[in-house]
């Protein structure tokens, strides 16, 4: 008796512990908490403009709106010297050239993205000193002559008025130069900045002062409070405020030599919010505010970029800042990327959701995972998912995120993510979903972990070639063909789905109910 006692009690304890650690989401078709934000897919990064007249950043490009749909791209670099934007004649009078710009966005408007126009960096001969940045040389310094800037600006938007019509310009963004904060960016003082975006303001709202112009752009949430206060002081224009952030303690690191280390996960979405904080309570809760770069780090070689550990964290803080901001532009789409330079390998840390070869990282699914939730989000009190629900079924979208760095005392990325160990298993997911209509569903089980979508392991695990054979790539992307992991049919006639999924750190799944 007294043992059958002790094994009843075994039995109880190891129930409530099971209950305990097991994962609940719970969802009711007939309980909607309003619209899903989509303001994920608003705006996403590129490198410069003369990257975008390459025929596989195009070819890229055409992918990502294929499968995702981003209305905005911003990019560096739309008045270098590549792109031959101004020049000077031998009387030094300006020329105008609109070739190449009209060439890039015509490409863009004819897959259905429109410019996020980031205005910068300085043509040489309007210069006003000789410094650069990056590989290929943009000029950060301020103008020699702030009218024949204010020419330069003013011309170039009344081209694009003319080439693409008024309605259409007025949907655009344009943002005055790229973290001015950063010396290595801007090699002039804030002044001088808010003299800059002064001017440049004027020149834009004497084409029309219908079109948007906002700023400053800055790195980690800097010049918030001053940019507010000076415009409203000044009575200049601000139709809109933009800022980055990365999660990572290194802000600029132009060739990727810095060792960089995660800071807590959190620390990019709470930046978002207190950006948003600031403002509300500055009297400018209706002023649109754009975070034109977030990821997870500010170096183009750091191989968390390329990691499902990664694609987790993209999910969360997107989770977090959801009703925060306008846009949350990932940096970047592509690794066809060449701030420090062409990238070394196919893996070589980029940001990209796409790397050279043309092969999707797991952060692309997280992108066209999240592209493809219901317009409506339901009632779900589990912060690490999204539930919504449109005409066709229902989705839900969830992840575990348990960084490295939690557990290795806070190491560089470069070696946390190369070594790539396998994930710990975490407690299963239980998915309840309740009245839902009655019929007959395809359910469609997609997975992002580790060996799921995951060819940067696959990449590590080939030895990390320097370069690809074909066979190799056709074998990563294979890797990253996307595909469900399951596929079945159900029929539900209680308005109930239930769900069991094993998970392990930093798994992503995507459960689609798409009614037949």
């Amino acid at each position: 008796m007294i043992r059958y006692q002790y094994l009843l009690l075994a039995l109880l304890f190891s129930t409530a512990t099971l209950a305990q650690s097991t994962r609940t989401i719970d969802a009711d078709w007939s309980k909607p908490a309003g619209p899903f934000s989509h303001m994920f897919e608003e705006c996403v990064g590129a490198g410069r403009a003369a990257e975008g007249l390459r025929a596989d950043w195009q070819q890229q490009l055409r992918t990502t709106q294929q499968e995702i749909g981003f209305h905005y791209i911003r990019f560096h670099g739309l008045l270098c010297d590549e792109m031959h934007v101004y020049t000077e004649d031998k009387q030094g009078r300006p020329v105008y050239n609109w070739q190449y710009v009209d060439k890039l966005y015509d490409y863009l408007l004819s897959i259905h993205i429109r410019p996020f126009v980031e205005l910068g960096f300085m043509p040489p001969d309007l210069a006003s000193g000789a410094k650069t940045v990056f590989w290929w040389k943009g000029n950060v310094t301020p103008p020699r002559s702030y009218e024949r800037w204010s020419d330069l600006i003013h011309a170039l938007v009344k081209h694009f008025e003319d080439r693409y019509g008024r309605t259409e310009v007025e949907k655009w963004y344009f943002e005055v130069w790229n973290e001015p904060d950063l010396g290595g960016f801007f090699a002039g003082t804030q002044q001088e900045y808010y003299k800059l975006y002064r001017t440049t303001v004027a020149a834009i709202k004497s084409v029309s002062p219908t079109y948007r112009v906002g700023g400053p752009a800055t790195s980690g949430s800097k010049w918030i409070r001053e940019t507010l206060h000076t415009t409203d002081s000044a009575h200049t224009p601000l139709d809109f405020l933009s800022t980055h952030s990365y999660n990572t303690k290194t802000v600029f690191d132009e060739f990727g030599l810095k060792k960089r280390r995660l800071l807590e996960p959190t620390y990019l979405s709470d930046n978002v919010r207190n950006t948003r904080r600031i403002m509300d309570s500055s009297g400018h809760k209706n002023l649109e505010l754009h975070y034109t770069e977030f990821n997870v780090s500010p170096s183009s070689r750091d191989p968390m970029h390329d990691s499902y550990q990664n694609a987790a964290f993209i999910l969360q803080t997107l989770k977090n800042t959801e009703h925060s901001t306008n846009s949350l532009s990932y940096w970047t789409f592509t690794d066809v990327f060449e701030e420090a330079g062409p990238g070394p390998t196919p893996f070589h840390g980029g940001f990209g959701l796409i790397n050279l070869q043309g092969i999707r990282k797991p952060t692309f699914f997280a992108y066209k995972f999240a592209h493809e939730m219901g317009a409506t989000e339901l009632v779900n009190h589990d912060t690490a998912s999204w539930v919504c629900k449109d005409q066709k079924g229902i989705q839900v979208l969830f992840w575990n995120m348990q960084l490295p760095f939690a557990e290795a005392g806070g190491n560089f990325n470069d070696s946390l993510f190369r070594l790539n160990p396998p994930p710990k298993e975490v407690p299963p997911v239980i998915v309840h979903l309740h009245h839902i209509p009655n019929g007959k569903y395809e359910v469609s089980v997609y997975h992002v972990g580790y060996h799921h979508n995951d060819p940067f392991s696959a990449y590590l695990e080939m030895g990390a070639p320097t370069d690809l054979s074909p066979a190799q790539v056709t074998t990563l992307n294979h890797q990253a063909a996307g595909t469900p992991e399951h596929k079945t049919t159900i029929t539900i006639t209680d308005g109930n789905y239930n769900g069991n999924f094993p998970m392990k750190q930093n798994d992503i799944y995507f459960i689609k109910l798409v009614r037949l």
